[in-house]
């Protein structure tokens, strides 16, 4: 089962990349509906990814690095560009929460030699690119619909790695963490509720 799914990455992660070089050096992110489709896109790459490379413990150490790093990145991103309370909040939370994380594993993948990245992957990196060049509600809108993505994606790899890994330390880290990600998840989809039923034009309520 785990080639066609790969196979479905693979495909996908082409899309993505068609996307993002066609973006200017005037306009990163592109226009609003290329930013919703490379969004998307990210988020069904992220979907299929996660259910199998946190099936290796360096699979498993290295995304979750990279997802602590775009969660940093994008949470300073919505307390500075957020146009609700809520997003601005919820952004600060990502910073400590998710900096407390990569404080955590650090020295867990260590033991585990596991090598960890420095920087972002280049579908995060697209996802910072089109929070940069949002504004406005849209920012808003766009900050929380990665965040939705952004969080199912994290709790699966560390629901598999918690059940699954090879790594004692490792995935007793993922089962310890799983929970607070969810909690991030059951928040963010609120918030993604509330910004819906909100009349035409403005944002989700502040908390």
């Amino acid at each position: 089962m785990i080639r066609p799914i790969l196979c479905g990455v693979a495909a996908a992660a082409l899309m993505l990349a068609g996307c993002q070089r066609n973006e200017t050096a005037e306009s990163p992110g592109q226009t609003e509906p290329v930013n919703a489709a490379q969004d998307a896109m990210s988020a069904a790459v992220g979907a299929a990814s996660s259910a199998t490379l946190g099936q290796t413990t360096e699979g498993f150490a290295t995304n979750a690095a990279i997802s602590d790093m775009y969660e940093i990145e994008a949470g300073k991103l919505a307390q500075e560009k957020g146009q609700s309370q809520a997003v601005k909040d919820f952004g600060a939370m990502m910073v400590k929460d998710h900096t407390a994380s990569s404080t955590e594993m650090k020295p867990l993948a260590q033991a585990a030699n596991v090598t960890l990245p420095t920087e972002m992957d280049q579908r995060r990196k697209g996802l910072i690119d089109n929070l940069r060049a949002a504004n406005g509600a849209d920012f808003d809108e766009a900050y929380i619909d990665q965040q939705v993505a952004a969080h199912e994606e994290a709790l699966n790899l560390l629901n598999g790695y918690a059940q699954d890994g090879g790594d004692a330390g490792l995935k007793a880290f993922a089962a310890k963490t799983a929970p607070v990600v969810q909690k991030h998840l059951d928040q963010v989809r609120a918030m993604d509720s509330a910004a819906e039923a909100a009349p035409a034009g403005q944002t989700a309520p502040a908390k």
